[in-house]
């Protein structure tokens, strides 16, 4: 340390402590160009400067902090000092002295700093194994985090063990240290994806992990939990595009999950058909035998005995790892009596859905299937003739979170007046060459052309996914011109829910619950055509070849049903209480542009999956129809619980997920109570699969929650007044002293910026 004396062996007539002052207060008063001139003259007068700046660090503690201290201008000058007197190059006995002095110091100081030490004190040369010590003695003294950064920075993860040194990270929800950690070293991840899966194993105790490390400074236990190591596994799986053969038991969970929520579609919610949950039944097992009798026993546990062994039957599986029930239920399988009576239930169930759901007008032999490029040559001369009128629908296999599963359009319908076209894209598409820039350029002149009246729903979705199944059609929607959004008709009018045309007599109740039950395009198709959409194939495994009967009515009608609306529309706008103006078609791109969410630094998403998890659907609000914030519901999922907190004190209905809730809750929640689903990153692909067109809205979760909220009420055009905020929070407002809010002119434009205190405030 400087001591209060006279010039020693290190300084040609210059007092230390002075000198430190004078630089100090030449800092304090801001006056760099001074502060630089009086260093270097420092350098020039001092016998070693590198000593004198560790004097300086031993000194004073300032420079543990952000800002930058008297020692960092000094380290910062050094290091240029340095690199014009190479005679002053430190070497042998004195830099190994230096380097051992300098070591407590890294192990506390900021990363600006930090770099510049190890630069001057030359430690990427140091001994290896004293190096190695000395973050050893770190580690002990529970200093994990310098540990792990030191390591980092001198390049020495290869001599380190991955377990020990990112385990106490994980328990110190350090997630993006661990990626760093293991960043530029292939085997290390592997290591740390293989440890991570074993986690997932069926009966692993996380306990024995965590116990360990109890009564340590920052460590959370309650973060390592089957959801979070999930999580962590994809995460790792998708951006360091690893083999998925390294996380068998996260694989399986995963899949486990997406069973279960088969089993709810079909045998809860009813919305599959036997043949749709089948197909997805079989894509998700495959010759996985330990899913095969997971699969039996949540059959037995919803009481479905005979389905149970049918599957158990199916799959050959040995006895012994079946319910005893099960195992009965086979003796009787067979059964022709019972096979005619669910035959019968069939034909029962079918003959009510057509009663029940609007049916394709058009006869079956007008739907065609195109599979070649010259087929869809033929129906051109249908689609591109000026004047037409398209209804354009687009389906994807579901991904239900599987692993590097893409929402790839595999089917595009277009229907004109007595015809659909399915264009088969998997086909279309696997011939490549030619024909795939000949389709291109013939979605780009359909989409282009302003004399042709193109009709869809909540198209932002179907376009991003168009844009993943070719190079090719990555920009095929930039010159998009003649669209009209059905979805941003039916926002106007939703307005009138519950009210029928003028001079006819209000819907009783038991309508209104048949109506509230349905939901966007289905909805719609109530509303104006009298009888909702059937969309019991809506989670059809679209890349299934050939498909099914139903699932081509099913695609058909889809589209087609967009020009029965329209058209119905058209008649009788007053009728439905509807602007004249709102059916004219968009001369300009407006359907939602899909933009990547602002990165804070690459460490924060998956480079891997940066384009499917990093997707937010951008609508500009002079498009929807306003609606108050006490009429906006919402589901948060359970990283934007502090955006959730904020939309409630502005007066929003908001659900928001705990932290051991399933994503799916969210789904769930939004289709029974028509709520808007919030979410970020990897979960919004998959949510956005089981909600309507519009209802799955993706957050940067880098924006505080200011920021986010105000994203959210642009995107969905949501007005706030005074009068809303804190209307729906039963404690003490002045617990939030500040809210800034964006407030909207009449025409809906965002103009000023307001801030609303508290009394408090």
């Amino acid at each position: 340390m400087l001591k209060d004396c006279s010039p020693g062996d290190d300084f040609d007539d210059q007092n230390p402590l002075s000198l430190q002052e004078n630089l100090q207060s030449l800092l304090t008063k801001k006056e760099m160009k001074e502060l630089r001139e009086e260093i270097w003259v420092a350098f020039a007068t001092l016998k070693d400067p590198a000593e004198w700046l560790l004097d300086v660090l031993e000194a004073s503690s300032d420079w543990k902090g952000k800002g930058h201290s008297l020692a960092y201008h000094i380290a910062y000058e050094l290091q240029f000092w340095i690199k014009e007197h190479a005679s002053s190059q430190l070497s042998g006995f004195r830099l190994r002295k230096l380097q051992a002095r300098v070591f407590p110091v890294l192990a506390q100081c900021h990363v600006s700093l930090l770099d510049l030490l190890i630069s001057i004190y030359q430690l990427h040369a140091a001994d290896r194994c004293d190096l190695l010590g000395r973050i050893s003695y770190l580690y002990h003294m529970g200093k994990f985090k310098e540990a792990v950064v030191l390591s980092i920075k001198l390049k020495l993860q290869p001599d380190l063990e991955v377990e020990k040194m990112c385990v106490p990270l994980l328990l110190q929800d350090k997630t993006n240290l661990v990626e760093s950690y293991v960043q530029e070293y292939p085997d290390l991840q592997q290591q740390l994806l293989r440890m991570l899966d074993s986690w997932c194993e069926p009966g692993f105790r996380t306990e024995t992990i965590t116990k360990q490390y109890r009564g340590l400074p920052n460590i959370r236990p309650d973060k390592v939990n089957r959801k979070m190591l999930s999580k962590l596994v994809f995460r790792f799986l998708d951006k360091y595009s690893l083999d998925p053969a390294l996380c068998p038991n996260a694989i399986n969970q995963r899949h486990l999950g997406t069973l279960k929520y088969l089993l709810y579609k079909r045998f809860v919610e009813k919305t599959m058909t036997q043949e749709n949950w089948t197909d997805h039944i079989q894509y998700t097992i495959g010759d996985n035998q330990w899913l095969q009798e997971q699969l039996v026993q949540l059959l037995a546990s919803y009481c479905h005995l005979n389905a149970a062994a049918t599957w158990a039957l199916h799959y050959n599986l040995p006895q012994d790892s079946l319910p005893c029930e099960v195992v009965d239920e086979l003796k009787t399988l067979k059964s022709q009596e019972r096979d005619d009576v669910l035959k019968q239930r069939v034909t029962d169930c079918a003959d009510w859905r057509k009663d029940h759901y609007y049916q394709l007008p058009i006869p079956r032999k007008d739907v065609l299937f195109l599979s070649t490029w010259e087929e869809v040559q033929k129906c051109k001369k249908h689609l591109l003739q000026p004047g037409q009128v398209v209804g354009i629908d687009m389906e994807w296999r579901p991904s239900f979170g599987f692993v590097g599963g893409k929402s790839r359009v595999s089917v595009v319908q277009m229907a004109v007046p007595g015809q659909v076209f399915l264009l088969d894209m998997l086909q279309l598409l696997r011939q490549g060459g030619k024909d795939e820039a000949a389709l291109s350029s013939f979605f780009q002149t359909l989409f282009a052309d302003p004399t042709i009246t193109k009709l869809g729903y909540g198209m932002a979705g179907d376009l991003h996914n168009l844009a993943l199944v070719s190079t090719s059609f990555k920009d095929v929607d930039k010159q998009l011109c003649g669209f009209l959004d059905l979805l941003v008709v039916h926002k106007e009018l939703s307005k009138c829910f519950g009210v029928v045309k003028k001079g006819s007599r209000k819907m009783d109740a038991l309508q209104l619950e048949d109506k509230a039950a349905e939901k966007g395009l289905s909805l719609l198709a109530q509303h104006v055509l009298g009888k909702p959409l059937d969309k019991m194939e809506q989670l059809s495994n679209w890349e299934k070849r050939p498909l099914r009967e139903e699932q081509i009515l099913y695609a058909a009608l889809d589209a087609y049903c967009l020009l029965e609306i329209y058209t119905k529309l058209q008649k009788d706008l007053a009728g439905f209480g509807l602007n004249p103006n709102i059916l004219t078609p968009q001369m300009k791109k407006v359907c939602s542009e899909v933009k990547a969410k602002k990165l804070p630094s690459e460490q924060r998403i998956p480079s891997a999956c940066k384009e499917k998890s990093a997707v937010s659907v951008k609508e500009t609000s002079s498009s929807l129809v306003p609606i108050s914030i006490r009429d906006f519901c919402v589901v948060c999922d359970n990283m934007l619980q502090g955006l959730g907190r904020y939309l409630r004190c502005l007066g929003a209905d908001v659900w928001m997920l705990e932290n051991d809730d399933e994503h799916r809750k969210a789904a769930e929640l939004a289709r029974q109570e028509d709520r808007v689903i919030l979410t970020s990153g990897l979960p919004y692909q998959t949510l956005r699969s089981q909600v309507g067109e519009g209802r799955c809205f993706s957050v940067d979760c880098s924006d505080k929650a200011k920021e986010q909220a105000l994203r959210v009420l642009k995107h969905f055009n949501v007005q706030v007044t005074l009068a809303d905020i804190f209307s729906r929070c039963q404690g003490n407002s002045q617990k939030i002293p500040t809210l800034i809010l964006r407030l909207t002119a009449p025409n809906s434009a965002l103009s000023s910026l307001f801030i609303v205190r508290t009394a408090s405030g």
